[in-house]
């Protein structure tokens, strides 16, 4: 707990409960937050980090990971040296429940199994970066240094593979590739290539052929 971020430390107060117990030891794993016989984990960073975690526990026990995803972000640059006013703006950049696919792509079996259910929690965060010459090239030296909690807008459970296919648009064809997917959801291929995996490996779209060199779904 010492060690634990202000982005997950905020998550996990938002989320508890009277009653809850926190960071308890189950099969040699630390647990965010016991809630009767459930698990509850919540991963702020990249999911392939808790695979094996997860993987383990849910074969014996009901697991829910909770997941924050920004709708709403302000980025705070504090100026090298820490001298001089930060800056503050808001990015242009909206998140969407749809954007999970990003991170299932880790372990999209563990969605059919019944132990396991995932929470998106749309939220509004600051970013707070500072400035270190030496890193993060893409970023022109920026790195970040921790994420606030401002607020949650909304969230939504998914518990099957039915579930998370809702986040798929109705207009999609009977049968489409993933530049179709990427049009119905009005995002960026990539995504939509993350999402066509995630949902052939649940079992609820399957690859039906191809359509020049594109690969057909249905």
């Amino acid at each position: 707990m010492l060690n634990e971020k202000p982005m997950h430390a905020a998550l996990k107060q938002w989320y508890a409960q009277p009653g809850d117990s926190f960071e308890v030891l189950v099969d040699g794993f630390v647990i965010d937050i016991l809630r009767g016989d459930l698990l509850i984990e919540i991963q702020t960073g990249n999911f392939s980090a808790i695979k094996e975690k997860l993987s383990t526990l849910v074969a014996t026990q009901p697991v829910r990971l909770v997941y924050p995803i920004p709708q709403e972000k302000w980025i705070i640059k504090i100026p090298p040296g820490g001298e001089g006013k930060a800056q503050r703006r808001k990015s242009p950049k909206r998140g969407g429940f749809e954007d999970v696919f990003k991170e299932l792509v880790s372990f999209p079996e563990l969605l059919p199994q019944p132990n396991f259910s995932l929470e998106v929690l749309l939220i509004q965060e600051e970013e707070v970066r500072r400035y270190d010459g030496r890193r993060a090239w893409r970023r022109r030296g920026w790195v970040t240094q921790e994420r606030r909690l401002l607020g949650v807008v909304s969230g939504r459970r998914f518990e099957t593979p039915g579930d998370i296919l809702s986040l798929i648009p109705d207009d999609v064809p009977e049968t489409f590739t993933t530049s179709d997917l990427a049009g119905a959801m009005k995002k960026p291929r990539r995504l939509a290539q993350q999402a066509a995996y995630c949902l052939r490996k649940m079992g609820v779209i399957t690859q039906v052929g191809k359509q020049g060199r594109s690969v057909l779904y249905a």
